[in-house]
C-alpha cells in the first residue's frame, strides 16, 4: 500500500480521491481503477476493511463486523466486473445446518429443544412440516414469492440509479404492481403472521429484519425475499472469515492500479465554484450543482498535513460525517436537520470469546430469540429506548468450519446483542475492562448462551474476552449515533427514496457504502460501488452492469 504523495499522476486519466478502504471503498477503487481513472484511496485507520474488523489475540482471529455470506449471486457478478470469478476469489463452504435456533424457556422450565434449518429448500420445508402441520404449502407459496421478488428487486431496483424513473416503467414492473403495492404497503411481521402461526417460524421469517436495521413491523415485506437467501440458496463461509474478503478486493484494487494509504485521517472535501475539468456526464448537465470537489485534505499519522486534488471524489465514510464533517455547510445535501427526522438501524454490543475445549451444543450460527420478541424490537427502536432484558441475540462459532481462527482444542465465539444506537451505552475493553453498561450486556450474553444452550460450565472455560460498544463504533467508524449498520430499512429510506450516490449540490462527488444506496450488508456495499460507476458513466440502466469476456485471472498477491 503506497503512500500518495510519492506516486505521480498518469498523465491524462480522472484523478479519483475514495475516502474509506471499507469493502465499499475497496470495491469502488477496485472498478474505477480498472475503468482507467487515477485512484488513491485514503483510510484513517492501520488497516483496510472498515466495519468489516478482524481483531488476533493469543492465537484466536475473530472477524468483528459482517459474518453471513448472503446474496451469493451479486458477489459472483462483482468479481465477473473485475474479469475473475468467486471460484477464483473465495473458498467458500456452505453452511449444513445452516443455523440454529434456541428460545427462552418459560419461568421455572427448561429451556425448550432448539429448532435447527438444515441447508436446502426440501429439508427447511420439512422442519416447518414437523412444527407446523400442513404448513409445507405455505412455506412453498412464500419462498416461491421471495424468489420472484429478489429477480425483481435486483433487476429493476437494487442496481438502479434511479436517474431514470421512466426505467421502472416497462411491463414486468407494471405488471407486478399490485403485488408490489402489497408487500410495500403491509409490514414483514403481518406478512409472516398471515401465513404461519408456530412463534418460531414467525421468529426465523422475521430476524432478516435485522440485517435490514429495522424492526420486523416496520420493514416492508417486501423484504421477506431475505428468506430465499438463507432458506432456499443456504449459508455459505468465506474460509479465512470475512477478512479474506476483505484482502482479496484490496488486492485486486491495487492490481488494477490503486494506491491506499493507511492513517491517512481525511479532514475535508475541499470545494470550489466552476465546472470540473472533465466533461459532465450527460446524466448530470444541468443539475444545478453551487459547487465542485477539487481536493481532499487529510492528516498523517505523524500529524502532517496533506492536499490532494481530485477531478472526481467518493466518499464511503458514514454518509452523516461526510456530510456534516468533511463538507462546508453550504455544500451539504444531509444537514443535522436533515438526520433529525431519520431512523437508525439498531446498535450492538459485541462480544469476542476464546473458548477452551469444544462446544458442540453450537453450530457455526446460532440465534437466541425471547419470548416477548415485539417487546424485544420496541426496547431497541421505540421511544423510550432502553437495552432489552432478556435480549435476543446471535452467535457465530466460526471455528466449527475453519479451524484457523482459533488454537487447537479452542472455539472462536463472536456474540452480537442488537441494542440502541446511543453511544452513551459505552466502549467496550479487553477482559472485562470495558464501560459497565457493555460489560453487563455482554455477561448477560453469556449467561444466556449457557442456560439456554446448556453448557453450564461456559463462563469458566472463558480465556480470551474483548468487548465493543455503541461508542467504539462513533470513534472508530465516524458511526451515526453508534449504530452498527447505518439508516434502518424503513420505506422512506428504502430504493429510491434512500439517500442516493451521487450530491446534489456539489458536482463531481459521490456516495457508496452502508449509510446511502442501496442499502445496508456486504453485497449492498458491492452494488452502491457499481451505482457510482454507473453514475460516472452516465449509465441509467436499471439492472447490473453487462460483465466483461472472461479474461485471465490475477495471481493471487
Amino acid at each position: 500500500m503506497n503512500d500518495a504523495r510519492r506516486t505521480p499522476r498518469r498523465d491524462g486519466s480522472t484523478r479519483t480521491v475514495i475516502v474509506g478502504a471499507g469493502i465499499a471503498g475497496l470495491a469502488t477503487a477496485a472498478l474505477l481503477a480498472r475503468e482507467g481513472h487515477d485512484v488513491t484511496v485514503l483510510e484513517r485507520g492501520s488497516r483496510v476493511g472498515g466495519r468489516a474488523g478482524s481483531l488476533a489475540r493469543d492465537g484466536f482471529r475473530f472477524d468483528t463486523g459482517p459474518s453471513w455470506y448472503l446474496m451469493p449471486g451479486v458477489f459472483d457478478h462483482f468479481f465477473e466486473l473485475l474479469g475473475t470469478s468467486t471460484e477464483e476469489q473465495l473458498d467458500l463452504r456452505l453452511l449444513d445446518p445452516g443455523y440454529r435456533v434456541f428460545s427462552e424457556p418459560a419461568p421455572g422450565q427448561a429451556p425448550p429443544e432448539p429448532v435447527t434449518i438444515p441447508a436446502g429448500r426440501a429439508a427447511a420445508r420439512a422442519v416447518f412440516e414437523r412444527l407446523e402441520p400442513q404448513s409445507g404449502p405455505a412455506f412453498d407459496a412464500y419462498l416461491d414469492s421471495a424468489a420472484e421478488t429478489t429477480e425483481m428487486a435486483e433487476r429493476y431496483f437494487l442496481y438502479n440509479p434511479f436517474t431514470r424513473l421512466r426505467a421502472l416503467a416497462v411491463g414486468p414492473v407494471l405488471r407486478e404492481l399490485p403485488r408490489l403495492a402489497r408487500l410495500l404497503g403491509t409490514s414483514l411481521r403481518s406478512f409472516v403472521a398471515q401465513r404461519f402461526r408456530h412463534p418460531v417460524l414467525r421468529q426465523v421469517l422475521g430476524y432478516p429484519a435485522v440485517f435490514l436495521g429495522t424492526n420486523p413491523k416496520d420493514a416492508p415485506a417486501m423484504y421477506h425475499l431475505m428468506s430465499a437467501l438463507d432458506l432456499d440458496d443456504g449459508v455459505r463461509y468465506p474460509m479465512g472469515g470475512f477478512a479474506a474478503l476483505v484482502d482479496r478486493l484490496a488486492a485486486l484494487a491495487e492490481q488494477a492500479g490503486a494506491r491506499i494509504v493507511l492513517d491517512a485521517d481525511v479532514t475535508e472535501i475541499e470545494v470550489g465554484a466552476g465546472s470540473p475539468r472533465s466533461e459532465r456526464p450527460v446524466a448530470d448537465r444541468g443539475a444545478g450543482f453551487s459547487s465542485t470537489a477539487r481536493a481532499v485534505r487529510w492528516r498523517g499519522a505523524d500529524g502532517e498535513r496533506h492536499r490532494l486534488p481530485a477531478d472526481i471524489v467518493v466518499s464511503t465514510a458514514d454518509l452523516h460525517h461526510t456530510e456534516t464533517r468533511l463538507l462546508p455547510e453550504a455544500a451539504r445535501n444531509y444537514p443535522e436537520s436533515w438526520w433529525s427526522k431519520q431512523i437508525s438501524g439498531p446498535g450492538a454490543v459485541l462480544v469476542l470469546l476464546g473458548v477452551r475445549g469444544a462446544l458442540p451444543e453450537l453450530p457455526h450460527h446460532s440465534l437466541f430469540f425471547t419470548r416477548d420478541w415485539d417487546r424485544n424490537f420496541s426496547d431497541i427502536f421505540d421511544e423510550p429506548r432502553r437495552i432489552p432484558d432478556p435480549a435476543s441475540s446471535y452467535v457465530c462459532k466460526p471455528s466449527e468450519t475453519d479451524p484457523g481462527v482459533a488454537p487447537s482444542d479452542h472455539e472462536n465465539l463472536f456474540v452480537l446483542v442488537p441494542v440502541p444506537a446511543d453511544t452513551g451505552i459505552g466502549r467496550g475493553g479487553a477482559d472485562g475492562g470495558g464501560d459497565a453498561e457493555v460489560e453487563r450486556v455482554a455477561d448477560a450474553a453469556i449467561d444466556q448462551i449457557s442456560d439456554w444452550a446448556g453448557i453450564p460450565d461456559l463462563r469458566e472455560r472463558i480465556v480470551v474476552r474483548e468487548t465493543i460498544g455503541p461508542r467504539d463504533f462513533a470513534d472508530d467508524y465516524h458511526s451515526w449515533s453508534g449504530g452498527m449498520l447505518g439508516p434502518a430499512h424503513v420505506l422512506r429510506q428504502s430504493a429510491l427514496f434512500r439517500a442516493q450516490n451521487r450530491s446534489k449540490r456539489v458536482d463531481n462527488l459521490y456516495y457508496a457504502g452502508a449509510t446511502t444506496a442501496p442499502g445496508v450488508g456486504i453485497p449492498m456495499c458491492l452494488i452502491s460501488a457499481e451505482l457510482v460507476l454507473k453514475r460516472i458513466r452516465g449509465d441509467h440502466s436499471p439492472g447490473p452492469l453487462p460483465t466483461p469476456a472472461a479474461a485471465p485471472t490475477p495471481e493471487r498477491g
